[in-house]
């Protein structure tokens, strides 16, 4: 990964690994960032190739190499890379000598499993991430009880839950009478249970299968692959299938 100096501080902490140019700005704006030993929160700041960037005391320094990773990530593992209260951390089965650099892009929670991506590119993780994309998210999902038809039809028009905006799905497909097959396109927090929940549902078994043109397929639990520039460039082209 060549870098053009100067260059902006948010991109230089993206491709050292610190996550999104937008959870970068989080981490300026937090005071969390020095440069040469001087505190700064402004976003436009530039950065030289000698300046010594430093995160919560974390020398921040640019990967040569950008990394692609899909993992299936088992339950009870978390996608953060830092929380006090957790010990088990999905990058932690990335193990490669650069993992420290790797952030992960979108989310799935403790609770849930299945595929997720790594990476210690913040541009694209960027481009993958935001709304705008529209990259389906695809996930099975196994309840308690019965999955009724009519449900799935209403989430398909939106059901509104805890805000004005309405949660959504793009499409469904039952698999037999406890397993249903759901297609996202945006991925809110928690967005599926929140929707399982609203009509009744007990959500036992939630992986997610597919990220645009990017499947699980045989990928075992607890396992990751590298993912090529080519899936990459299909991912963002919108090849879903």
């Amino acid at each position: 990964m060549k870098i053009d100096y100067p260059i902006r501080l948010n991109s230089y902490l993206a491709k050292s690994g610190f996550g999104s140019r937008r959870a970068c700005e989080e981490l300026i704006k937090t005071g969390r960032v020095t440069i040469n030993m001087k505190r700064v929160h402004e976003m436009g700041t530039k950065i030289e190739a000698d300046d010594v960037v430093m995160v919560d005391d974390v020398l921040a320094e640019p990967s040569e190499k950008t990394y692609y990773f899909a993992l299936n990530k088992p339950r009870g593992y978390v996608c953060t890379n830092y929380d006090p209260n957790e010990r088990l951390y999905a990058r932690d089965l990335i193990t490669i000598a650069d993992n420290n650099l790797l952030f992960h892009i979108g989310r799935l929670d403790k609770d849930s499993s299945g595929l997720i991506l790594y990476t210690n590119d913040g541009q694209i993780a960027q481009k993958i991430a935001h709304p705008s994309s529209e990259i389906e998210k695809e996930y099975a999902v196994m309840t308690k009880e019965t999955v009724r038809r009519a449900d799935m039809e209403e989430a398909l028009r939106g059901v509104y839950i805890d805000s004005n905006k309405p949660y959504v799905i793009k499409r469904f497909d039952i698999k037999s009478k406890r397993w249903v097959s759901i297609t996202l396109t945006e991925g809110r927090n928690r967005e599926l249970r929140k929707i399982f929940s609203y009509f009744g549902y007990t959500v036992e078994r939630l992986v997610r299968i597919r990220i645009g043109s990017i499947k699980l397929g045989d990928l075992s639990e607890g396992r990751y692959r590298s993912v090529t520039k080519s899936e990459i460039a299909a991912l963002l082209e919108g090849e879903n299938t």
